[in-house]
């Protein structure tokens, strides 16, 4: 299974909201970069980005730093938020990230998918961001009324290969994640699905494995001091 140390960037800091309320920010660092190299340095091989205020306005407002984090780290990188055009995928992509998460694009824009599954294959990652087994969109500020399981397999049979289930409810919270919720997802779908959402302890990550879940994100706990890197990152 692999680890995803999470960043996300708002106004070029890195922070994290709960339950993805924009209104409810802590801010852990000015400088994401700084950040994903001491990842890197306690043993990360993978990292996951997010771009908070693109998720939210759908304009590129962190590209450069993600960019810049991709170069410098050498890290495989995971990221999303506000990527809503093929011009933004290509852009991610001559960048070197290694996977680009579709999030609303993905709902409202299933030809965008089809598009960019065509030119770049398994780099493409949609995220399903689910509040009560519904998937909400434009920076979890919307709620589609669309199934999340539904839209899930609908999104495989676009040629999708890869998930990244956010249960926005336990996100941010440090409670632990919705395994039921994850367990359906992987049982009802034939894809690759990573956990975000809720993670506060090793214990979690352990439990998140034993599900058969692709990777898993945490991030709160890793800035709140609830889970060591070294440890996370000797664990697979």
């Amino acid at each position: 299974m692999i680890i995803y140390p999470a960043i996300d960037i708002l106004n070029g800091h890195c922070v994290r909201l709960y339950k993805g309320d924009y209104g409810k920010v802590t801010k852990y660092s000015d400088d994401p970069v700084k950040t994903a190299l001491t990842f890197k340095e306690a043993g990360a091989s993978h990292i996951h980005i997010v771009d908070l205020d693109g998720a939210k306005t759908g304009k590129s407002e962190n590209i450069e730093v993600i960019k810049r984090i991709c170069k410098e780290t050498g890290l495989s990188v995971q990221t999303g938020g506000g990527v809503r055009t093929i011009k933004r995928i290509r852009e991610l992509a001559a960048a070197n990230a290694d996977r680009i998460i579709l999030g609303t694009a993905a709902i409202k824009n299933p030809s965008l998918v089809q598009e960019a599954v065509k030119e770049f294959g398994k780099k493409i990652v949609v995220g399903i961001d689910a509040r009560n087994g519904f998937v909400s969109t434009d920076g979890w500020t919307d709620d589609s009324g669309k199934d999340a399981i539904e839209t899930a397999l609908f999104m495989q049979s676009l040629g999708v290969q890869s998930v990244v289930y956010t249960d926005i409810s336990r996100d941010g919270t440090l409670k632990g994640p919705n395994l039921e919720a994850l367990k359906e997802m992987i049982e009802k779908t034939d894809m690759y699905v990573v956990a975000s959402g809720g993670i506060k302890d090793m214990e979690d990550i352990r439990k998140v494995k034993e599900t058969g879940a692709y990777g898993v994100i945490t991030g709160k706990a890793i800035y709140e001091g609830k889970i060591h890197l070294k440890e996370l990152f000797s664990y697979s």
